[in-house]
């Protein structure tokens, strides 16, 4: 959620990232002060490079109020015919449990703030994604061509914006960006597009600041994920992680233990012999449980500590979603803790949730050393 804290930077780095993309006051408030603010990147002590976001760009796109994708002609995301239909006509087509759900078949336009909605028009809603496609464009060329005036290199507006916004939250969204990247190929524009990498390529002398601890979200200092609502979580989190750690420690040979005893089974095949003296070994069947134990714990670790249960309860949506999901994660990552340490591993509840949490099929607990 764009969260920054400079202890961050090297852990960072260590893991072969050149830079990271923050909320505006991150640079704006960094110390020193920026010269350009966030319309030029700045180097931490540690040489992490960090990108501020553009603020007159990202209100203009990203607020569903005075942004674009509040237009009256677009479609209206929440009047689905899941929720708006007779139920007992939409039940057979919804969930199993009879469950109102969101289809994707919506029939009406945001119209304003009324509850009567206007049938939605896509060619209505495509005149208005080109009219501020061009608004859009028309904004960075002036932006960049005042900006230019006052600095030595050319400024960066950085756009950083959620992917599921577009098609998803704002369905008009990807025609939106169709039209802005036609327009600026066509037009004469006074900037081109640049990924954040190549704008350091091409311009490395880069301001070293401080940048500021900052966030995403209200208030912009992560009280969305830290509040009297959801901190109960973080006593959690900073358990399991701590655990997790222990874990890839003291039982850090099983990985490469296994694949000693792969590599023998292998040599075997090959020389057409029997594997069975090793695959029928208990230390070969107790190492391959161990490891599939092992990486579903860092699995379970990985899901408590998504960023959005803590955002869910904050904003009060599907409250009891969220904190069940805090619940049983940590109950899933809580129990194989045990099992593991016991050397009684549940073979039958392991199968359940690598099923239920099938998720990062390549994941190696060896991370956590």
């Amino acid at each position: 959620e764009c969260g920054y804290v400079p202890e961050a930077d090297k852990y960072l780095r260590e893991f072969g990232l050149d830079y990271a993309i923050v909320e505006s006051h991150g640079v704006l408030y960094a110390n020193p002060t920026p010269i350009y603010g966030t319309l030029a990147p700045i180097v931490s002590p540690d040489g992490f490079t960090v990108f501020g976001r553009d603020m007159e760009s990202s209100r203009q796109v990203w607020s569903s109020i005075n942004g674009y994708p509040g237009d009256f002609n677009y479609r209206d995301f929440y009047k689905d015919i899941g929720y708006e239909t007779d139920y007992e006509y939409i039940k057979p087509y919804i969930a199993h449990n009879g469950v109102r759900v969101h289809t994707g078949i919506k029939y009406h336009r945001i119209t304003g703030k009324t509850d009567n909605k206007d049938i939605y028009d896509i060619g209505w809603a495509k005149d208005s994604a080109e009219k501020q496609a061009g608004h859009f464009l028309n904004s960075r060329t002036n932006q960049i061509e005042n900006a230019s005036k006052y600095m030595d290199k050319p400024p960066i507006v950085l756009c950083p914006y959620d992917a599921e916004l577009y098609g998803h939250w704002w369905y008009e969204g990807p025609y939106w960006l169709y039209i802005l990247f036609k327009k600026i190929y066509y037009d004469e524009c006074n900037f081109e597009l640049i990924t954040p990498s190549e704008y350091i390529d091409k311009y490395p002398l880069i301001q070293q600041c401080t940048p500021c601890r900052s966030s995403w979200g209200a208030n912009g200092y992560s009280e969305v994920w830290l509040n009297p609502s959801n901190d109960y979580a973080h006593k959690h989190l900073h358990k399991a992680g701590d655990r997790m750690c222990e874990l890839a420690y003291n039982f850090r040979n099983v990985k490469s233990d296994l694949d000693q005893l792969e590599k023998e089974i292998s040599e075997l095949r090959k020389q057409k012999k029997s594997i069975a003296k090793i695959t029928s070994t208990k230390k070969y069947k107790d190492l391959k449980l161990k490891l599939r134990a092992l990486n579903q714990a860092a699995r379970e670790l990985l899901l408590l500590q998504s960023s959005d249960w803590l955002f869910i309860i904050t904003n009060n949506t599907m409250v009891d979603y969220a904190h069940r999901r805090i619940k049983d994660h940590t109950g899933r990552f809580t129990r194989l803790y045990n099992e593991l340490n016991s050397g009684k591993i549940d073979k039958k509840f392991l199968e359940e949730i690598e099923l239920k949490d099938a998720i990062f099929p390549d994941i190696d607990y060896r991370i956590y050393l």
